[in-house]
């Protein structure tokens, strides 16, 4: 999902929101209760959020599972990305709307990162060596960051939770995550 609505960018900018959709979007349907343990609040308080992501088209009811007394919530879309209007200027209600967004992303790739170091000792060395955590500043225009850009989503593609069939990933698969961020160093003031 590509938006530049205001509304939209401020319902997703609330961390369990946020984090509910991500479990919904990796994981598939899940109930209120099971939402619950991912985020750390209520049920009820996880119904509210639920109900708020689909008022803004982002989650919806799935089927029903067992003997139906519990509703099952399942994400419409498997992703979703920040853009620019198509026509129009990037106001600033926009732009604080972006901003919420993406630190509310950021605080929550910081948390899971810090999960994962600070129980890395316990992980095999097989797992340890794997992983990587590098910093590159590159020199490059417009045109070659798009490219680049583009490249790694390619590399990556296959490798998507949300488009890989778990029963196709070889035995001792576990979710990962890739924190990628491409951008221009703000220029220095003249």
């Amino acid at each position: 999902m590509l938006t530049d609505d205001v509304g939209v960018l401020r319902a997703m900018a609330h961390p369990a929101r946020l984090a509910i959709l991500t479990r919904l979007q990796t994981e598939g349907p899940a109930t209120a209760t099971e939402c619950a343990e991912v985020v750390g609040l209520s049920p009820s308080a996880c119904s509210y959020h639920l109900r708020m992501l689909a008022k803004h088209g982002f989650v919806e009811d799935a089927p029903a599972r067992g003997d139906g007394r519990e509703r099952v919530w399942r994400a419409l879309q498997r992703g979703w990305m920040l853009r620019d209007p198509d026509h129009g200027e990037l106001t600033p209600d926009l732009l604080a709307a972006q901003g919420a967004v993406i630190e509310t992303v950021l605080d929550d790739a910081r948390k899971r990162l810090a999960d994962y170091l600070g129980q890395s000792a316990r992980e095999s060395s097989e797992w340890r060596s794997a992983a990587a955590l590098t910093h590159s500043v590159l020199l490059a225009d417009a045109d070659e960051l798009r490219e680049i850009s583009a490249r790694i989503a390619e590399i990556l593609a296959p490798y998507k939770v949300v488009f890989r069939d778990p029963a196709e990933a070889p035995t001792g698969a576990r979710l990962v995550e890739v924190h990628l961020r491409l951008f221009p160093r703000a220029r220095k003031a003249e």
